[in-house]
């Protein structure tokens, strides 16, 4: 079984900065993909970036060059340091495992998610 847990979100005016974290149990976390999704009130769960074991990253079109995701595999933790933030950006982000370690951006190929954490950009 594999746990998740994410931590960070808050409120943040626009173009303002916050960095969510998302620890992770399991023995072969430096093999998982770790991916961050994320969710608006009445809208579908989004793809927002992804890093997979290999060291490769995806990001959605949306926040590039304004989000960074990161890992410390020793602390089995992922970041996503969020810049530049705009009110669209407001939403629940949630934290997810592949533990197959591919690069995927659909919320149905991950295998274990997080409880979420809020994230909310005033204008």
């Amino acid at each position: 079984q594999v746990h998740v847990v994410e931590s960070g979100g808050g409120l943040v005016q626009a173009g303002g900065s916050l960095r969510l974290s998302c620890a992770v149990s399991g023995r072969t976390y430096s093999l998982y993909t770790m991916g961050w999704f994320r969710q608006a009130p009445g809208k579908e769960r989004e793809f927002v970036c992804a890093s997979s074991g290999g060291g490769s990253t995806s990001y959605a079109d949306s926040v590039k060059g304004r989000f960074t995701i990161s890992r410390d595999n020793a602390k089995n933790t992922v970041y996503l340091q969020m810049n530049s933030l705009k009110p669209e950006d407001t939403a629940v982000y949630y934290c997810a495992v592949e533990v197959l370690g591919r690069l995927r951006a659909r919320p149905v190929d991950y295998d274990y998610w997080g409880q979420g954490t809020q994230v909310t950009v005033s204008s």
